[in-house]
């Protein structure tokens, strides 16, 4: 009976806190459930005394005075000095932006309305416009042979063509003279040129991603303005960013560079100024700039703006042709040569004026670093990512369906399938994660975490793209050459995973490390109340005792939705969807759940030394960004109209995310201290085990099916890949031969059929053009049907076809024969 008696308890206990019942409901409640303990008689003294104990305590929790003298206070002491220190740079990094949906999913109660609610991504009139005219004409005008192995550099022409049509000036006001495009026409136009070249991709991305306009936008004089930004848009002036110090890698703040504040002459006037040194490297655009804005630590030793002596991390606009500047020596990234290399200064002096924003805004280039840095990051990477994993697909879905080894298309092969399902879904994930976080950003966020968990997350898929295509491809992937559409972008992969930051840092310290902060719904209310030790005691435990019980009545929600979601199936959540995707829904809500109590666990358990602990912030930072990539896949599903044909692709999306996010949670449950906080926090996270799975073989079939032929589906993610069937666009002049061999289908199953029937021997032609003629004579195609085989099949040898070399055209060292010119020439795939 007491047995039973416990277990009603703990079942009301864990329904109230799933309910959020408030404090006092609570209370009430349990005193109700526990007055039988104490008046009744019979009951054993150690029961009435727990009784009696529990009611104590809930008694102090409801009256203010004295949970804050027994409770608030000595926690308040105990956090002060658990808390780690957080220095100035870091706390404005974790300040930076502002907090989106991911919010929703850390807090582990996502409301899928606000979501389903923000608008879908639509193009303007004059973004389209754009796309389809000088887009498309720098398109047809590169040739990323020629840039990458024969100029080393973009063409003259292809250089006046990008300053005289604006692609510099994509984000600058039309009242200076630039296209001023939304977040989402600015992204449109970087894939569709990634797909192409990612040397005229970053070329123009630089100057409209974290760059001298964007600064100038947010925190530029007036007068900085007026003078730039029209040079900028129309590219008399080339901009760079200088910010990567020669020892500093991927900690920004330990920059080496330093300029100090004193009285010299410039332009024959003495004027307040800085006297520089620096030494930057990675520098896009350096080579060709002709004003750097220059990020560098600011002295002021004569205290001559009557500040600090050290004022901290300052931005200025030096023009190139200052003396004792040095650019244009060159760094070679992964043979894809965008201009990047050094900046060099010696004894480089400059008007205080040049500090972006003036003299006042001396000391405050970190914050305008990480505030522009977050749309940026959001913007550029991800979107060369998704037009080159778009352009991937394209490749190889018409690669796939066309290439015939062993009698048949590869496309048949399970081999296959399962790495062209990947580039499919993927490159619908990642444009689904582009559109919902630049609808966000088109709205006016600035959504800090999501804008690390799309630099990392959409860099890696397209990695994974990228490996995928190169496998399906084979030999054709490898040589390189003017027929080939892959290698130069596969090469380029890891610059994307290094800029702005290594994804490992972003994965390990980043993501959840500035999610746990600017999400987590009470975290750094406590913080700031715990940090102000100048206000008086009283009215700090105050704030800390509001904040600290909020923070408990989270924790235990947390893990009472947690554990009965996760022990149902989350089958009785309440979602929006219609039937065939509201089961993903319910298990992200779930999971959403159980990350948020697994971040309490990970907050108690490790304290101030978590952000020491890296493999546990990764994993945790993993399901979160599993969770908004779920929610990125359910959103474009809804916003395309929830197309039947595109269910498969949805599904192998979110089943493949949740069951990420799940692997994460249980991996970090493994690595928990101790055998009793382990077994606990498994109960709780995972009541059934590891109950979602990756898709299905049938699912990824399924998948695969999907972009083998000409489909509507294909269509869709594709589209925006710059596919003009013409000679220099080998993978335009792929997609148009999948559209035709849809259109000659019915012939091929002729003849697989007469092969099938006994008509044709089995293997009598090795060579599918013999099949074919062979399928004339016999009468099972009439001659023009031949023609017409004869010709598709001929166009796919010559587009199957790689490249060969005379010796002398691949060293600088060898010279070039007397006789003759360039020889080089195709030979079939093998």
């Amino acid at each position: 009976m007491t047995a039973l008696w416990l277990l009603l308890l703990a079942g009301i206990g864990v329904g109230l806190a799933y309910r959020q019942a408030s404090l006092g409901q609570s209370t009430l409640v349990v005193a109700i459930l526990l007055s039988p303990v104490l008046l009744l008689p019979g009951v054993l003294l150690p029961w009435r005394v727990l009784a009696l104990l529990v009611l104590i305590a809930l008694g102090v929790l409801n009256v203010d005075v004295l949970r804050r003298a027994l409770l608030s206070k000595p926690a308040l002491r105990r956090y002060r000095s658990a808390m780690p220190a957080v220095s100035a740079t870091e706390r404005q990094a974790l300040e930076a932006g502002t907090v989106w949906w991911e919010g929703e999913l850390f807090a582990g109660q996502p409301n899928w309305d606000r979501l389903l609610g923000c608008p879908r991504v639509r193009l303007e009139e004059d973004e389209q416009a754009f796309l389809d005219g000088p887009v498309n004409e720098l398109c047809a005008m590169l040739d990323d042979w020629e840039i990458t192995h024969v100029e080393g550099d973009l063409p003259p022409a292809v250089w006046e063509f990008l300053k005289t049509n604006g692609f510099f000036g994509l984000i600058i006001p039309k009242r200076y003279g630039g296209l001023e495009f939304s977040a989402w026409g600015h992204s449109c136009v970087l894939a569709k040129i990634a797909a192409r070249s990612i040397t005229a991709a970053s070329t123009v991305a630089v100057p409209n991603s974290l760059g001298p306009a964007e600064l100038l936008l947010e925190y530029g004089t007036d007068a900085q303005r007026e003078h730039y930004l029209p040079r900028l848009a129309s590219g008399e002036e080339v901009p760079c960013f200088a910010l990567t110090s020669a020892e500093a890698g991927s900690d920004a703040t330990a920059i080496t560079d330093v300029g100090v504040l004193c009285y010299d002459f410039h332009e024959g006037e003495e004027v307040l100024g800085i006297r520089l040194d620096f030494a930057k490297r990675y520098i896009t655009l350096a080579p060709v700039a002709t004003v750097i804005a220059l990020a560098f630590k600011l002295r002021d030793p004569e205290n001559l703006l009557g500040g600090a002596v050290d004022l901290g991390i300052t931005v200025a606009l030096i023009p190139v042709s200052t003396p004792g500047v040095r650019t244009g020596r060159r760094h070679f990234p992964l043979n894809t040569p965008f201009q990047n290399g050094p900046v060099i200064g010696e004894r480089v002096f400059v008007p205080v004026d040049y500090i972006v924003g003036g003299a006042e805004r001396a000391g405050d280039g970190w914050r305008m670093l990480v505030e522009c840095l977050t749309v940026g990051r959001s913007i550029s990477l991800p979107a060369n990512a998704a037009g080159g994993a778009r352009a991937a697909l394209a490749a190889s879905s018409a690669y796939a369906a066309l290439r015939r080894q062993f009698g048949r298309p590869i496309a048949e092969f399970e081999g296959i399938k399962a790495p062209l399902a990947r580039i499919a879904a993927n490159a619908y994930l990642m444009e689904a994660a582009n559109r919902m976080t630049l609808a966000a950003i088109d709205l006016g966020e600035a959504p800090a975490v999501a804008s690390a968990i799309m630099k990392y997350h959409i860099t890696e898929l397209g990695r994974q793209v990228a490996n995928d295509a190169m496998d399906i491809h084979g030999g054709k992937a490898i040589m390189l050459g003017p027929k080939n559409y892959l290698g130069r972008g596969y090469q380029s992969v890891p610059v994307m995973i290094t800029v702005e930051g290594a994804n490992i840092l972003t994965r390990s310290m980043i993501i959840f490390g500035q999610g746990a902060l600017r999400c987590h719904p009470w975290l750094a209310k406590e913080m700031r109340a715990a940090a102000n030790r100048d206000e008086d005691d009283s009215a700090a435990a105050s704030r800390f005792d509001q904040a600290l019980m909020g923070h408990l009545g989270h924790t235990l929600t947390m893990a009472a939705r947690a554990f009965v979601d996760g022990a149902t199936g989350a089958r009785w959540v309440p979602t929006p969807g219609e039937g065939r995707v509201r089961r993903y829904y319910q298990q992200a809500t779930r999971m959403s759940a159980a990350l948020a109590f697994a971040t309490e666990v990970a907050l108690n358990t490790y304290q101030g030394r978590l952000k020491r602990h890296e493999a546990v912030t990764a994993r945790l930072g993993d399901a979160l960004s599993a969770l908004y990539l779920t929610s990125a896949a359910l959103k474009r599903f809804e916003d395309e109209g929830s197309p039947e044909e595109d269910l498969a692709m949805v599904r192998w999306c979110c089943e493949t995310q949740l069951a990420l996010a799940q692997e994460a949670l249980a991996a970090f449950v493994a690595n928990l201290p101790g055998r009793m906080g382990r077994t606990l926090t498994q109960l709780v996270l995972l009541p059934r085990g590891r109950d979602l799975h990756p898709p299905s073989d049938a699912l990824t079939h399924e998948v695969a099916a999907l972009v083998s032929t000409y489909s509507s589906t294909r269509l869709r993610i594709v589209e925006g890949t710059y596919l003009v069937r013409e000679a220099n666009n080998p993978i335009g002049l792929l997609d148009g031969l999948l559209e035709e061999l849809d259109e000659l289908s019915f012939l091929e199953d002729r003849v697989r059929e007469a092969v099938r029937e006994g008509r044709l021997q089995k293997g009598a032609a090795t060579q599918w053009t013999d099949q074919i003629t062979a399928a004339g004579r016999a009468g099972v195609l009439e001659a023009g049907e031949v023609r017409a085989l004869t010709d598709h099949a001929q166009r796919v040898s010559d587009l199957m076809a790689v490249d060969d070399f005379d010796s002398y055209e691949l060293g600088t060292r060898r010279k070039r024969p007397v006789k003759g010119g360039r020889s080089s020439r195709s030979i079939a795939s093998t």
